[in-house]
């Protein structure tokens, strides 16, 4: 049984590592080759002020629950509206990441100092949000489906909203072309904003046909992702 256990946590770690790395690895080849220069700085900050949060916090789930870090490992979506979410996820990112190198290659646009740095603090806010959401929340996923024993979590930050970590994701990924020094790539992470949209709209439909609880949720908490807003 110890073998046996030793075994799993091996390959979870390894899993974990392996997509750590290579996650920031192919983000800082995307940075440093479209700017074509190894000194752009504001990459060398978003890069490990990144790095340095999604390591703790994987250290942090290993120690106290393995099985939400498995969790989050697993991408393979079954629902094809959701591999439409997760292509339109991934070209916004691939975009915006793009002409943040390529802005500070040809100079397009540049951002203040403190500006930045504000940006910087906004962004490790929408990452705290994001792990008191998955305090809170033990059925998050990354692909949207039904759980065994699954519940409505319906306190904390699912009392003002019904999608806190969809919130946190905009926080996080629209600070960041700020703290990377472009006011251009903005524009191309609005894809984005589009692909969550599209995203929980298939996914309360997903939550109300799998869980008899989640319609009195719907109309316990109005909004979806900002209150007063949606």
């Amino acid at each position: 049984m110890k073998i046996k256990n030793f075994n799993q946590n091996k390959v979870l770690i390894l899993s974990a590592l392996k997509r750590f790395c290579l996650g920031i690895v192919i983000l800082g080849l995307i940075l440093f080759l479209c700017a074509g220069d190894i000194n752009y700085w504001n990459a060398w900050l978003y890069l490990t002020a990144l790095s340095i949060s999604i390591f703790l916090f994987g250290v942090f789930l290993y120690i106290k629950d393995k099985e939400l870090l498995q969790k989050r490992l697993n991408t393979g979506e079954k629902e094809e509206e959701q591999k439409a979410y997760t292509f339109i996820a991934g070209l916004s990112f691939l975009s915006t990441f793009v002409v943040c190198g390529l802005d500070y290659r040809f100079n397009w646009s540049h951002v203040p100092f403190a500006a930045s740095i504000i940006a910087l603090l906004i962004m490790l806010a929408g990452f705290g949000l994001f792990v008191l959401t998955l305090m809170y929340n033990r059925y998050a996923s990354r692909v949207v489906e039904i759980q065994n024993g699954q519940k409505v979590i319906d306190t904390g930050v699912y009392a003002a909203v019904r999608h806190p970590m969809y919130t946190a994701a905009i926080i996080m990924f629209f600070s960041s072309p700020i703290v990377l020094d472009s006011y251009y790539a903005v524009i191309p992470m609005l894809l984005f904003l589009i692909g969550i949209i599209m995203r929980i709209i298939n996914e309360e439909k997903i939550l109300r046909n799998g869980l008899e609880e989640y319609g009195n949720y719907i109309k316990k908490v109005k909004y979806r992702l900002i209150p007063f807003i949606w």
